[in-house]
C-alpha cells in the first residue's frame, strides 16, 4: 500500500526508491561509524581527526534525512530502524576499542570509497528513471568525495 502517491511510473519508483533505501542505510551506517571512531580514536592528531569526524556524521546525518524524505516524497516508506542498518550496512568500520589515529584516517578513506561507488552505480541506475533522486545523489557523492579527499590528505606524505 503506498499512502503517498508518487508522480512516477511504478518501475521508475521501485529503481529510485531502491537506490534511496541503500543510500539511507550507508548514510546512517556512515554517520554510526564516523561516531565510533570519534569516541575511541588515539594518537596525536587525536583533536583535529577528532573534530574532522563530527563533520562527516553531520553531513551523513544530514543527507540521511534528505534521502529518507525523498523516498517519502516519492511514496516509498524509508526504513531506518536499527535492525534494518545492522542488516544491511556494507562499508568498512573501525575495529572494537581505541583506534590509532592514523587508522582512523584509512578507515573513513575506505568507507567514503566504497560509499562513493555504491552511490556511482545509484547514480547510473536513476538517470533515466528519476533524475531528481539522480541529482539528489550527485549531490551527495560530490560532498563525500570532499570528505574523502580531507581524510586522504591526512596521511600525507605516507610511510
Amino acid at each position: 500500500m503506498t499512502v503517498v502517491k508518487s508522480t512516477l511510473p511504478d518501475d521508475a519508483r521501485r529503481i529510485a526508491g531502491d537506490a534511496l533505501q541503500d543510500t539511507l542505510v550507508d548514510m546512517l551506517g556512515l554517520s554510526l561509524i564516523g561516531k565510533q571512531a570519534h569516541w575511541n580514536i588515539v594518537g596525536p592528531r587525536f583533536r583535529s581527526i577528532h573534530l574532522q569526524l563530527d563533520e562527516v556524521v553531520s553531513t551523513a546525518r544530514g543527507f540521511a534525512d534528505t534521502v529518507a524524505e525523498r523516498a517519502a516524497a516519492l511514496g516509498v516508506a524509508p526504513d531506518g530502524r536499527p535492525e534494518t542498518i545492522a542488516a544491511r550496512f556494507q562499508l568498512p568500520g573501525p575495529k572494537e576499542g581505541w583506534v590509532r589515529d592514523a587508522d582512523v584516517v584509512q578507515m573513513m578513506v575506505e568507507a567514503l570509497e566504497e560509499a562513493i561507488r555504491r552511490l556511482r552505480e545509484r547514480i547510473e541506475a536513476t538517470e533515466k528513471p528519476d533524475p531528481v533522486t539522480q541529482d539528489l545523489l550527485i549531490a551527495i557523492t560530490g560532498e563525500l568525495e570532499k570528505q574523502r579527499w580531507m581524510f586522504d590528505a591526512e596521511n600525507w606524505p605516507r610511510d
